[in-house]
C-alpha cells in the first residue's frame, strides 16, 4: 500500500471541504484512503516555525508523494525538505515567481500542482462589501502578523490599500498572530465604529470564530472562503478550495501511477464563488441588492 504525506500549516479541522476534495481527486484516479492508500498527515497548527521539521519527518518516512497546502510558507518548507520526493502543491501563489518551478507548463524538478486566485480578488471583495455598506468612510483589513507573513501576504495588503484609495475610503489595518488576537481586533473595530472589514486570505483565518465575532460585534465582513458565510459571516468571495484540492488529489494519483511531476503542468482552478448570508445581512440591518442575490452562487436564508 503506497503512503503519501499531507503537509499543511493549519489545523485538521480548519479545512474539511479541502480534504474532501483531495480525497475525491484520489478516488477518481483509483485510490481510496485505508483501502489501497495510506495518508500521513502533518499539521503545523498555525505554528509555521514547525513546518521544516514536519516536512523532514515525511521525508524520513519515505512517503511516495507530499501534498502541500496552506500557502507559500508550506510550499517553501516542502521544497526545502526534498529535491527527490514528488511534491504536489495546492495554493494561491505563483510558483514561478517564488522560484519553486522553472515554468508553469514545464515545471521541471519534483514539484507540480494547482494554483487558485487570491491576490487579484482582494479589491473585488472590498467593492462587494462597499456595495452593502456604502456609508462606511473607513474600511478595515485584518491580516496575519509578520510572523506568518509571506510575499503573497504583502501583495494582498497592497491590493487592499490600492482598492480603498480608488474607492475614496480611509483604511485601518489590523494584525493577528493567533486566534487569541481575534477578539481584540474586533473590539478595536467596535471602538472605532468601523462598519466594513475585509479579512485577508490566510490559513490562520480559516476559523469559524471570525464569523461569530463579526456577528457579535455587528461588523459587516467578507472573507475568501464560503465556510465563512456558512458559519454566519456576511459574505464570501473567492476560489473554490475544494476544487483546487480535488485537482491536487488527481495529480497525486497520477504520480502514484508513474507520472513525473516535471511533466505535469501547473493547473489553475478558475472556479469562483460568491456566497451571501441573508440572515446575517438582516441582523446587521443591511439590504442586499436583488442583482447581487441573483449573481451569487449561494444565498443562505
Amino acid at each position: 500500500m503506497p503512503v503519501i504525506g499531507f503537509l499543511h500549516v493549519g489545523a485538521a479541522n480548519d479545512i474539511p471541504r479541502n480534504l474532501a476534495g483531495f480525497r475525491q481527486g484520489l478516488k477518481e484516479t483509483g485510490f481510496v484512503e485505508r483501502e489501497n492508500l495510506a495518508i500521513e498527515f502533518r499539521w503545523a497548527n498555525h505554528q509555521p516555525e514547525g513546518l521544516a521539521e514536519l516536512a523532514a519527518d515525511l521525508v524520513r518516512r519515505q512517503v511516495a508523494v507530499i501534498a502541500a497546502g496552506g500557502g507559500t510558507i508550506t510550499a517553501v518548507a516542502a521544497k526545502a525538505a526534498t529535491a527527490t520526493i514528488p511534491i504536489v502543491l495546492a495554493f494561491g501563489s505563483d510558483p514561478v515567481e517564488l522560484g519553486l518551478v522553472a515554468s508553469l507548463n514545464k515545471p521541471g524538478g519534483n514539484i507540480t500542482g494547482v494554483t487558485f486566485i487570491t491576490t487579484e480578488l482582494v479589491g473585488k471583495r472590498l467593492e462587494l462589501l462597499c456595495e452593502l455598506v456604502p456609508q462606511a468612510a473607513t474600511v478595515a483589513y485584518l491580516r496575519p502578523s509578520p510572523r506568518q507573513s509571506s510575499v503573497v501576504t504583502e501583495q494582498m495588503a497592497n491590493e487592499f490599500l490600492a482598492a480603498a484609495r480608488a474607492l475614496g475610503r480611509q483604511t485601518l489595518v489590523l494584525q493577528a498572530d493567533s486566534d487569541r488576537d481575534f477578539e481584540a481586533a474586533f473590539a478595536t473595530l467596535a471602538d472605532r465604529r468601523i462598519r466594513a472589514l475585509v479579512i485577508a486570505s490566510a490559513p490562520l483565518f480559516d476559523n469559524e470564530k471570525l464569523a461569530s465575532l463579526a456577528l457579535r460585534y455587528a461588523v459587516p465582513a467578507i472573507y475568501q472562503w464560503r465556510e465563512f458565510a456558512e458559519a454566519g459571516g456576511l459574505m464570501s468571495y473567492g476560489a473554490s478550495q475544494g476544487d483546487a484540492f480535488r485537482i491536487a488529489g488527481l495529480y497525486v494519483g497520477q504520480i502514484l501511477k508513474g507520472a513525473k511531476p516535471a511533466d505535469l503542468p501547473f493547473q489553475q482552478s478558475t472556479k469562483l464563488e460568491l456566497v451571501i448570508n441573508l440572515k446575517t445581512a438582516k441582523a446587521l440591518g443591511l439590504t442586499v441588492p436583488m442583482i447581487m442575490q441573483m449573481t451569487a452562487d449561494a444565498v443562505i436564508e
